[in-house]
């Protein structure tokens, strides 16, 4: 199994990518974003008390996440593997990730980053909120808080990985079907 964390700031790309690899691979996606936002629809108390936390444009709370995720790796059936689509978010989630992988006797093999610069991810954001509504996307402060967020929090997983050796970048500007050759070329080296 290959396990594969797509890394990028909010709006580069990543689950666009992930359903790529999934059709091509695969993989069990896993988007921690797509399980909060099921956990919302669904209105369970987990889901009430991350809405709060995502419409503020903050993180969700490391112990909710890894808890989600760790439900979905052990329920892993005939997957190549799991593309990590917004999780690990944080340097502790990362360690916990780690946590979690070891013990169920497995390891992420790269980190895939899709680089964007930030005027081209609120383009691509606010793109967005027009067509699924969501509140998040919709809202430029709440754009700019989360780039800020991410720049803070989560840019520094490169380094983590970079120093595991499992780092990788590709360009995220230009077409979905060339950004998915270059991130395929490296999954296949």
């Amino acid at each position: 199994m290959k396990h594969i964390l797509i890394f990028g700031p909010p709006g580069a790309g990543k689950g666009t990518q992930a359903k790529l690899l999934v059709d091509k691979y695969k993989f069990m996606h896993l988007s921690t974003g797509d399980m909060l936002r099921d956990e919302i629809k669904r209105s369970t108390e987990i889901g009430l008390r991350a809405k709060a936390i995502i419409d503020s444009g903050q993180l969700v709370s490391d112990e909710i996440v890894a808890e989600m995720v760790r439900l979905r790796i052990r329920n892993m059936k005939d997957d190549a593997g799991i593309i990590f689509d917004g999780f690990p978010r944080t340097l502790a989630q990362a360690r916990k990730l780690d946590e979690i992988m070891n013990g169920e006797k497995q390891e992420i093999a790269m980190m895939i980053a899709i680089d964007v610069h930030d005027e081209e991810i609120i383009k691509r954001i606010l793109e967005r909120g027009k067509i699924s509504q969501r509140s998040d996307d919709r809202d430029i402060n709440t754009i700019k808080n989360r780039i800020d967020t991410y720049n803070r929090q989560t840019a520094i997983l490169a380094d983590y990985y970079k120093q595991q050796a499992k780092f990788k970048s590709v360009d995220g500007i230009g077409t979905v079907e060339d950004i998915f050759k270059n991130i395929c070329k490296l999954i296949e080296e």
